[in-house]
């Protein structure tokens, strides 16, 4: 049983931090390709 208990806190907190830093860069992410697509619209018509 303190293997199991073991194995949770060294592989689930990880985890949980891992998952929580992917869904903060995702919407980032995400921002940053929409102000990337502005930006390359906008040079294309200024050429």
């Amino acid at each position: 049983m303190e293997v199991l208990i073991d194995a949770c806190a060294n592989i689930g907190f990880p985890m949980v931090i891992a998952i929580y830093l992917l869904t903060r860069i995702e919407g980032k992410m995400e921002n940053l390709t929409i102000s990337i697509n502005k930006l390359s619209g906008a040079l294309e018509k200024s050429l």
